[in-house]
């Protein structure tokens, strides 16, 4: 079936709000999007407010990189679904690789904060994926099952459809490495095949599931050429905007020439 493509550039710890807004301006000014397709930017919490005002009236859509589960209180430099909201974010990205493996979240936190992200009307990216040792082991498909069941547990499949799941191969974010489209698609397959089970078919068919592992302009259209592999989630390669352009330009060609 057809469903949205969504490809996500993550900035991580990188551009102030003048820089967000030069790359914004750069970006939309080239970019015609198709009625299916939606470019997400995920900002650094500083650079939210200019990042959602210079996107405002264009097809980029603003979100942020992370967020706390409460709803307000005594979290000193943590930040609310309410506060993002308020500063124009339309997604949150949770789980990510780094907040997993550098932070030590575990996924009973991201399943809290992702209710907190529906509940508060933000999109959430779920971020999964396994490390090298548990790709090494064979653990890869019960990494990702245990990942989806605990980060997802308690959700409707209605939610589920609202839900984009980012398949992280951990032992390929930042490395240069990348997953085969073969291998990517394999694990994609198997995360649908998981929704399906622990929902139904119909609402896995409608998850935006992306890859989120060292995509680049090289590798971008092999991967998305692929059945189950809906979008991407770009680090590095999208901290240019000529970046993140050549990316989608190299997968579905949708910038003007102008």
């Amino acid at each position: 079936m057809s469903r949205q493509i969504v490809i996500a550039a993550n900035w991580k710890m990188h551009k102030t709000s003048e820089q967000a807004r030069a790359y914004i301006q750069q970006l939309s000014k080239q970019v015609e999007l198709a009625p299916n397709e939606l470019v997400f930017l995920a900002v650094p919490a500083t650079s939210l407010e200019a990042a959602a005002s210079a996107a405002a009236g264009t097809s980029v859509v603003v979100g942020a990189q992370n967020m706390h589960d409460a709803e307000k209180g005594a979290f000193t430099g943590e930040i609310s679904a309410n506060m993002l909201k308020a500063a124009g974010a339309q997604f949150v990205v949770l789980g990510h690789s780094e907040r997993r493996h550098v932070f030590g979240e575990d996924d009973a936190f991201i399943n809290r904060k992702l209710h907190r992200a529906i509940d508060s009307g933000i999109r959430p990216i779920v971020c999964i994926g396994e490390t090298l040792e548990q790709r090494k082991s064979g653990a890869t498909e019960r990494t990702l099952k245990q990942q989806i069941e605990q980060s997802l547990k308690g959700i409707t499949a209605e939610q589920l459809t609202t839900v984009i799941v980012a398949y992280e191969p951990v032992w390929a974010i930042g490395t240069g490495e990348t997953a085969t489209p073969e291998m990517a698609q394999e694990a994609h397959a198997f995360i649908r095949k998981t929704l399906a089970e622990l929902w139904n078919q119909d609402a896995a068919n409608k998850v935006v599931i992306q890859y989120g592992g060292s995509a680049k302009p090289a590798n971008a259209a092999g991967l998305m050429a692929q059945a189950d592999i809906d979008g991407l989630l770009i680090g590095g390669a999208a901290l240019e905007a000529d970046g993140l352009l050549q990316i989608i330009n190299n997968t579905h060609p949708i910038v003007s020439e102008s």
